[in-house]
């Protein structure tokens, strides 16, 4: 699947236009994407990061990470996604990054998903939905989440999110409608954010392939 990921990320690129703050996501899809983006480092105003992993990787080649809070509303978006149904409504976060991969997103004009083949699914569910929680607030959110939606929340003991907070991944799920379990997943107190992109979709889905496919 590493062929289809960097067709995927190198289709991508050809959203990128000079002068732009680039939204950058996380996981192996996105890194294909960051190393091309290389290319375009001084003709980009640089990019704003969702997550430490992903600066990293932005500053080594040279690319400027910028604060969110100062670069505004943002052109263009790219990130993967853990799944995509028809309506390129989203799972997102079994790389842990979900909170801020949403407020980019949510800050971005244009939303640019790039996935292989395989995260392509009728019905979102399949792949265990993330939730980001307040750690003191986990079983709460655990007991909540069963009795809402019958699915399983399982805690994804030793990863701590970049901003300190912990993981459920809810398992047996079959999200018909994603926008509304998004919204009242979000209304649970303790929970951060969850791993549902419905409300804000992508725009635009690259899908790997020899040619990649846009959708």
């Amino acid at each position: 699947m590493s062929e289809a990921k960097k067709r995927a990320a190198e289709k991508a690129l050809q959203y990128v236009e000079d002068g732009m703050i680039v939204g950058v996501g996380t996981g192996s899809t996105v890194a294909y994407f960051i190393d091309g983006l290389a290319q375009f480092r001084d003709r980009i105003q640089g990019a704003v990061s969702s997550s430490e992993q992903s600066t990293a990787r932005l500053r080594a080649h040279g690319i400027e990470v910028l604060d969110l809070n100062n670069a505004g509303t943002l052109a263009l978006y790219v990130d993967g996604a853990d799944e995509c149904d028809p309506h390129k409504r989203l799972i997102k976060g079994g790389g842990a990054a979900l909170t801020r991969e949403k407020i980019i997103a949510e800050a971005s004009k244009v939303f640019v998903c790039i996935v292989d083949p395989s995260k392509r699914v009728p019905i979102l569910g399949k792949f265990p939905l993330p939730v980001e929680v307040i750690p003191m607030a986990r079983s709460l959110v655990a007991r909540e989440i069963l009795r809402m939606t019958g699915g399983q929340p399982v805690w994804r003991d030793g990863v701590v999110t970049d901003n300190g907070n912990w993981i459920l991944d809810i398992h047996n799920l079959s999200i018909v409608d994603p926008v509304t379990v998004e919204r009242e997943l979000n209304q649970i107190p303790g929970v951060v954010s969850v791993g549902l992109f419905a409300r804000r979709p992508a725009d635009v889905v690259i899908v790997g392939g020899e040619p990649p496919t846009v959708l």
